[in-house]
């Protein structure tokens, strides 16, 4: 790792993104509480490693993302990334206890929107995740709706995704998007996905086709000074998805579990997940896992297309 850049910011960049960033190659911002909280080890480990190595492939850096003893790191070297796929209790961090962690020296991983935050502090422009966070099923009576809408709102990244998470109210959540002023674009298809499903029923607000037009269109919302992030929908490989249909009889059913054992706020999603790697025998998780990986081929190809049109 190198040395701190702050005094008073305690934020380190790995030698391998340090080095990137002097040189002005594309990087890519990876979440790591999909390695803290979506699957144990080693198989964790095993899809952090596998990512970033896509990413590698397609001629960027891969930038994962951490609070390790109180300092924020920007991208892991492999002795660190093994170690934080071993670290049990480590704080799932988002825009309200990012500095928290920071202040009190403590382990966390990054949810999308800690995740931007931290990229765009370090100059990074595109971030790879699986799903984002949305408005909950029954958030009328929960008023549980995820801090990711906001984020994408106010911070300047692109996030690369699989969509929504199919547990949430997908409607709503393109509704409160919209009223942010967020733009919604899948990734060459008209329907929106679900996450472990290529179409939520759902028809996508913007569509383009090629990583190049992607950065096109990000260069003119920088070029009118349009504040925010924007979300690009990218359906996961038709090979590796679970048909909508299916999906949400076991959705209903887990949301029912978490019901009725009083399960809420930053505990739902995990305890959603672990039921439906149970009821679909393992399925869900191999999707989850095919999907992160397309989408991070996706960013990098994306953070290329930028960096090419920004040296033009």
């Amino acid at each position: 790792m190198t040395k701190p850049s702050s005094p008073l910011l305690p934020i380190e960049y790995s030698v391998e993104v340090a080095a990137a960033k002097a040189r002005g190659a594309p990087v890519v911002a990876l979440e790591s509480t999909i390695i803290t909280h979506g699957m144990p080890y080693p198989g964790n480990l095993d899809m952090a490693r596998s990512v970033e190595a896509i990413i590698r492939d397609q001629g960027a850096v891969p930038a994962t993302i951490a609070v390790i003893h109180g300092v924020l790191h920007i991208g892991l070297d492999d002795t660190t990334l093994e170690a934080l796929a071993r670290t049990q209790g480590a704080m799932k961090l988002s825009r309200a206890d990012l500095a928290f962690a920071l202040a009190e020296r403590r382990t966390g991983a990054t949810t999308v929107a800690a995740t931007m935050i931290a990229a765009a502090r370090a100059g990074i422009s595109v971030f790879a995740t699986g799903g984002i966070g949305g408005v909950h099923r029954g958030a009328e009576q929960s008023f549980d709706i995820s801090a990711d809408l906001d984020e994408l709102a106010r911070t300047g990244v692109i996030v690369v995704c699989a969509g929504a998470k199919a547990i949430l109210d997908i409607p709503k959540t393109l509704e409160v998007l919209e009223t942010r002023g967020v733009p919604v674009v899948t990734y060459d298809s008209e329907d929106f996905p679900a996450f472990w499903s290529r179409d939520s029923g759902i028809k996508s607000p913007l569509m383009l086709n090629s990583p190049a037009a992607i950065a096109n269109f990000q260069r003119m919302r920088e070029l009118l000074g349009v504040d925010g992030g924007m979300l690009v929908a990218n359906p996961v490989p038709e090979e590796s998805e679970i048909p909508r249909e299916e999906m949400e009889i076991y959705i209903a059913r887990a949301l029912d579990n978490a019901a009725s054992d009083g399960i809420s706020g930053k505990a739902v999603t995990p305890y959603l997940l672990d039921n439906l790697y149970h009821m679909t025998e393992g399925r869900s998780l191999d999707t989850n896992i095919a999907l992160v990986e397309n989408n991070a081929r996706l960013a990098a190809e994306i953070a290329v297309a930028l960096a090419a049109s920004k040296a033009k």
